[in-house]
């Protein structure tokens, strides 16, 4: 397979993208960006959903890190499943409640101005760099195995990407996305399936056969029982469910797709059969990590990155049609993660920073000022993106959710403290106490590893949502007494 077979590929689906893009954009107004009109169809959702969630990074990151950590990422998902049930049955009433479009508005109705600005450039940081973490692993893909051929630098690349993204995303915003998201949610399926297939074929394996050897084999340990290890299986449990509570429940992108439904129990039939598939969707992930371990050991393919194994083994050892399903399958993961990202900033910064929907402006001057806005979010992905490609990472799953500990774990505990307390806080010191949580929960890591031989892994999140909602006790209006 070679970089002319995967360019066709590339353009193809990206003009079924941009089809799709024209008859979703019709009349399209900034209800239509930010919302879809509230008319999204709740089954389209939650399948769309599931690419977007799934992410390049999924796509290829948790595969190529069975290598070493075994199955330990199944306790983390069975914690992602109980983080979608409090979604479902105590985030989503809030905001349809309140009837909300940014879901950080919230935070503006219960503590004050600070505190709702507060919560939405901590997203809009969150994201953007999770965002571009997913982003820079596919575009490394493209570039390796496509754009390189023909030339083209890396920084080049970036910005093709982002261009193509921008340009499906521009115009029809929320509306657009939960129909290309379901297309590339079927690619992507169909990408593991035959991958699976064609690795199968070339071990010789039937389906019975290659499930009992991943079973059986050394990688198919799911628990780590010691509770210093940082992938302790309790540990893994507890951190998936607030990885999902703050990066699905409190994160704009995921909140957005819901909030286009039509009513309440829409949103949540959607919620609970998305977690069903993501649930075994995850589990297929892991065994074709298992086996594409297998594969590489037996072929002796040297292994240095491990993200780089499922690309490596589709495009050039599997031939043709399960490389061109890989490719297909990545460009699935990559847009449909990148464009809700790239909306849903937008939409966040719009009504929350410049707050258009509180301004006296007309559809045209809102229109203008979402257009510059989602243009320069672009031109932030593709700067992310390069600086990434110098600071690179073995396995950027990881990485994305230590960075999600650090950045989302002060809207956990503001989320927390909103919801469950009555608490009257000193709105202007919130501030100064989302920045301190973090920083305190850096210093904690270092104390912990040097001082007790404890490794922190995703319960980070936890400890950073207690100390912002410690923090918010402090401050809190005395006056008002406590009242929980």
């Amino acid at each position: 397979m070679n970089a002319n077979h995967i360019a066709i590929v590339f353009i193809c689906y990206t003009a079924l993208l941009f089809f799709i893009t024209y008859f979703t954009s019709k009349k399209a107004t900034s209800a239509t960006f930010f919302v879809g009109n509230r008319r999204s169809p709740w089954f389209v959702v939650a399948y769309g959903m599931v690419g977007a969630s799934l992410s390049g990074v999924t796509f290829m990151s948790v595969p190529g890190n069975v290598l070493n950590e075994n199955f330990y990422y199944i306790p983390l998902v069975f914690g992602f499943i109980a983080g979608y049930v409090v979604v479902a049955t105590v985030l989503l009433p809030l905001y349809y409640k309140l009837n909300l479009i940014s879901i950080y508005s919230f935070l503006e109705q219960r503590f004050g101005f600070f505190s709702y600005k507060s919560g939405s450039l901590f997203f809009i940081i969150s994201r953007s760099l999770g965002a571009t973490l997913r982003m820079f692993l596919v575009v490394s893909v493209l570039y390796e195995f496509v754009l390189k051929a023909y030339g083209f630098p890396f920084w080049a690349a970036s910005v093709l990407f982002v261009l193509l993204i921008l340009g499906y995303t521009f115009k029809g915003g929320i509306k657009t996305i939960v129909w290309t998201d379901t297309l590339q949610t079927t690619f992507m399926l169909l990408a593991v399936f035959i991958s699976i297939y064609y690795i199968c074929k070339e071990l010789d394996l039937g389906l019975l056969d290659m499930l009992t050897q991943v079973w059986e084999g050394p990688y198919s340990q799911i628990l780590e029982t010691d509770p210093h290890h940082k992938r302790y299986f309790l540990k893994q449990f507890i951190s998936g469910m607030f990885i999902t509570i703050t990066m699905t429940g409190l994160d704009q992108d995921m909140m957005q797709k819901n909030l286009s439904c039509r009513n309440l129990k829409d949103a949540q039939k959607n919620m609970f059969t998305f977690s069903g598939i993501l649930l075994l969707m995850n589990i297929c992930f892991l065994v074709l990590g298992a086996i594409l371990v297998m594969y590489v050991k037996e072929k002796g393919i040297l292994v240095t990155d491990t993200d780089q194994i499922f690309p490596n083994v589709a495009i050039r050892s599997l031939g043709g049609v399960a490389g061109l399903t890989f490719v297909i399958g990545v460009l699935s993961a990559a847009y449909s993660s990148a464009d809700g990202a790239l909306t849903a900033l937008t939409t966040s910064f719009s009504i929350d920073i410049l707050g258009i929907e509180k301004r006296n402006l007309d559809e045209k001057a809102k229109r203008k000022i979402r257009y510059i806005t989602h243009f320069s979010f672009a031109v932030l992905f593709v700067l992310l993106i390069l600086m990434f490609n110098v600071l690179k990472n073995d396995s950027i799953i990881n990485l994305v959710y230590d960075i999600a500990s650090y950045t989302y774990g002060p809207l956990l505990g503001l989320f927390a403290v909103g919801i469950y307390t009555k608490w009257k806080i000193v709105d202007r010191w919130t501030p100064v106490v989302v920045l301190a949580s973090p920083l305190l929960c850096y210093l904690s890591v270092w104390v912990c590893k040097y001082c007790w031989n404890y490794s922190f892994g995703f319960e980070l999140l936890l400890l950073n949502g207690l100390l912002t909602a410690f923090g918010l006790w402090l401050f809190r209006d005395k006056k008002q007494g406590l009242k929980i």
